[in-house]
């Protein structure tokens, strides 16, 4: 019993500690012999040597593990830091009370500290994660950079909803003289606004409601209006039309089936069924003498998965959007692209817009539909990016 004791306690130093060579990486942690050596003997798995380090270490290791919180605590330090080190703290001091006793007090200490850290990095992440139901719509996202200055204001930040806007106006037509088509990189302020820049181009009160007395239109996120934003059902049909008649638009009520927008089975706007429909017809640009670019080739993308193949359609994202959009930051002007689903999911290629504004990966059948081995007619096959040739090894 009294050896199985010891074995848990000994694997409690050494399994707590995930990362506790980082010591010498803080720059905080003195690297004294003591330490250097618990962290050798953690790092080697020496259960014996350990067991004597210990043993051996009586009059220091109080200190020690007190200058360890002591770095712990210092706000220098990241939270990463900060817990590897009370981590560490807490396995000295288990050693040291089951081998020499007097370690509980220190114990008590580190548990409440590592309890308090906890709650902070809760708290932390909350205050991160606050706005996610808010942009829980796709295309909807919270413009938070100046939250700290609207709070002063009595400001809640503002929500941006796509889908609305996407009723009046091609993505072209905001993208990308407007805006960059990339959050974080455009700097929305109050002040460009008010000068006719950004949001200003529309909001001016000839166009559409201008930002003087209107805060409460916009300023949304969190608050019970918001649910307007991102709710479909909840559609203000008659204004909708009188913003497409004011605008240049089409918005036909009569087209929709039951008075209720489409949706695909994720809950998000069918919106190309909804144009096909003619539900819907939004303006190319703010410019009436703008001659629309249109491309009307396909491209084969062959799935090396057991999923079908992707035929992609240059004239059905060209209605949308300007080859600007995506060539050539997004997607080079060749056929070699290294296209992948796991380059997608993190942004890039095909996932610039889909899964952020356009419908999510997770509808695989939206696109792979091509049956493999029939190639279609004038579609240009996408190659991919060629293989390095290996080079030969020169025969001695």
């Amino acid at each position: 019993m009294k050896q199985l004791k010891l074995l848990h306690v000994l694997l409690r130093l050494f399994y707590a500690l995930p990362l506790i060579f980082a010591f010498s990486a803080t720059g905080y942690a003195e690297d004294t012999p003591f330490r250097i050596e618990f962290v050798t003997n953690y790092k080697s798995f020496q259960f014996k040597a350990q067991e004597e380090l210990i043993k051996s270490s009586k009059a220091i290791m109080p200190g020690e593990i007190q200058a360890l919180i002591n770095d712990a605590m210092s706000p220098e330090i990241s939270q990463g830091q900060k817990m590897f080190m009370l981590d560490a703290a807490n396995a000295m001091a288990s050693g040291l009370n089951h081998y020499h006793g007097g370690g509980k007090k220190l114990l008590r200490k580190i548990n409440k500290l590592i309890k308090e850290e906890l709650e902070k990095e809760k708290a932390k992440n909350a205050e991160l994660m606050k706005w996610n139901d808010e942009e829980r719509f796709l295309g909807n996202f919270v413009m938070k950079t100046y939250e700290k200055e609207m709070a002063e204001k009595g400001l809640a930040p503002v929500i941006y909803p796509h889908w609305i806007h996407r009723i009046w106006f091609e993505c072209k037509v905001c993208h990308q003289d407007i805006f960059i088509m990339k959050r974080w990189r455009n700097d929305i302020t109050q002040e460009k606004i008010e000068s006719g820049q950004q949001c200003g181009k529309c909001h001016n009160d000839k166009l559409a409601f201008g930002i003087e007395g209107n805060c409460d239109r916009c300023h949304l996120a969190g608050k019970p209006e918001s649910d307007r934003l991102h709710n479909v059902n909840r559609i203000d049909h008659k204004t909708i039309k009188a913003v497409a008649d004011k605008v240049g638009a089409e918005w036909n009520i009569d087209k929709l089936s039951g008075g209720r927008i489409p949706v695909d089975r994720f809950g998000f706007i069918d919106w190309l069924n909804m144009k096909k429909s003619g539900v819907f017809k939004p303006i190319h640009s703010l410019d009436k003498d703008y001659e629309p670019e249109t491309r009307d080739n396909m491209i084969l993308f062959e799935s090396k998965s057991k999923a079908k193949n992707v035929l992609f359609s240059h004239d059905v994202h060209s209605n949308w959007i300007k080859c600007s959009s995506c060539h050539p930051e997004v997607f080079t002007k060749t056929l070699t692209n290294n296209v992948k689903m796991v380059r997608m999911s993190k942004g890039q290629y095909c996932g610039h817009c889909h899964g952020k504004v356009s419908f999510t990966f997770a509808d695989c059948t939206r696109c792979h539909i091509q049956e493999k081995g029939v190639m279609f007619e004038g579609a240009l096959l996408h190659k991919g990016k060629p293989k390095k040739k290996k080079k030969k090894k020169k025969k001695s």
